[in-house]
């Protein structure tokens, strides 16, 4: 009897905790955030979807680094890229050029600790952000920074979705087709500015801020940073979705949308806006692509249009209206990115690269097959028991 009642009391008393847990640790974060509003910039910008060309060009204007250079990745490893990044900002710390690296704790857990200790002995600042934290441990643990920024000098910025460690790395997954930004010009001061915010509450060390912001020259290309700290995100494309009259286009690796955002996107189809929707045909996660079924199927039946990258794995973050607005960064259509992870994105107000990004979804549709209805409608038995428990998780997932 004592079993039996311990065996139910057990479970019970876990989900209890893990609840408080969760819903405290929300509040917490909703009392402690931050919302930064930058101005509109015009920068001169280049975009990059394959990894092998972007981690080229990084290391190229590493190798020009004068003052400092800035990294914030969610996931950097230790794998033979990451060690020829490491090498050289040994090699630039060593001709007296300020080197911090700052990079999430959970993305890169598998960073060896003793090479941390390792790069900080040879004078490179490194520090881990948003560790897990009690009395909310489990919350904290979910709530990741997946911000991906570069800053050199204060005069070259990088921001997008590729991270450190995804080039070959895997045969299944290659070639990962990702999207990233380089910018230069006055934009480039909001990427320095987010780094020291975020460095600053990683390791509560404030930067004389005259010694990184040089004045920078206007560029080209009207746009504007969001940095969101797990809120305002879904709002955001909700306005977004709204403003649209003609067709929306998004590419996403992970497709669980918050309520509000898949309410907009069933009312942007029932007032004719054209949908084009480019998720992966390979997922990186279990159950991520089981979590997508449910919302998928109602926008199917609304006339949305589908279809599955299989040239690789699809790791952009894309979101175009019309041919007037375009988004590009680290934020994906998921609940994840709504409402737990620190995401950064630049909108972009130029007709020009709206067009160019169009261009380089056609490409992607060319590489892609369209997704029907009724190929969710009839699923095994094992995909429909995957699909409730991812439903289950898609908060976590």
């Amino acid at each position: 009897m004592h079993i039996i009642f311990l065996f139910f009391i057990i479970p019970f008393l876990v989900i209890v905790l893990l609840f408080v847990d969760f819903y405290f640790g929300r509040k917490q974060h909703l009392q402690n955030m931050h919302i930064y509003q930058f101005p509109i910039r015009h920068s001169n910008i280049d975009i990059f979807i394959n990894g092998t060309e972007l981690f080229r060009q990084m290391v190229q204007d590493m190798k020009t680094a004068r003052h400092h250079i800035h990294v914030l990745f969610y996931i950097f490893r230790d794998d033979p890229f990451g060690s020829l990044v490491l090498e050289l900002m040994e090699k630039k710390v060593n001709e007296g050029i300020e080197v911090r690296l700052l990079i999430d704790w959970l993305g890169s857990l598998q960073f060896p600790r003793r090479r941390m200790k390792e790069l900080r002995k040879k004078g490179i600042e490194i520090a881990f952000c948003h560790v897990p934290r009690f009395p909310f441990f489990l919350y904290t643990s979910q709530s990741r920074n997946h911000r991906k920024i570069i800053v050199i000098d204060g005069k070259i910025g990088f921001l997008g979705g590729f991270n450190i460690g995804y080039v070959n790395r895997d045969e299944v997954l290659n070639p990962w087709r990702d999207c990233h930004v380089r910018f230069t010009g006055e934009g480039v001061q909001d990427l320095q500015t987010q780094f020291l915010t975020d460095w600053k509450k990683a390791t509560n060390v404030k930067m004389k801020k005259s010694n990184y912001f040089p004045v920078l020259p206007k560029g080209d290309i009207k746009h504007r940073f969001y940095s969101f700290e797990g809120k305002d995100l879904e709002e955001k494309i909700c306005e977004l979705l709204r403003s649209a009259k003609r067709k929306i286009v998004i590419g996403t690796p992970y497709f669980i949308p918050g309520k509000k955002a898949f309410s907009e996107l069933k009312q942007s189809l029932k007032r004719c806006v054209d949908i084009t929707l480019i998720v992966p045909e390979i997922s990186d996660h279990p159950f991520i692509k089981e979590a997508s079924y449910r919302y998928l199927r109602q926008l199917l039946k609304l006339g949305c249009k589908v279809y599955q990258y299989r040239s690789g794995f699809y790791h952009a973050k894309v979101f175009i209206i019309d041919d007037d607005i375009c988004s590009i960064g680290t934020a994906n259509f998921d609940k994840r990115s709504f409402y737990y992870n620190y995401e950064m994105n630049s909108i972009f107000y130029d007709r020009e690269l709206v067009l160019r990004m169009l261009e380089i979804a056609e490409i992607d549709l060319s590489k892609s097959t369209p997704l029907h209805f009724r190929k969710l409608e009839r699923q095994k038995f094992h995909v429909v028991l995957k699909e409730w428990i991812a439903f289950v998780l898609s908060p976590l997932l």
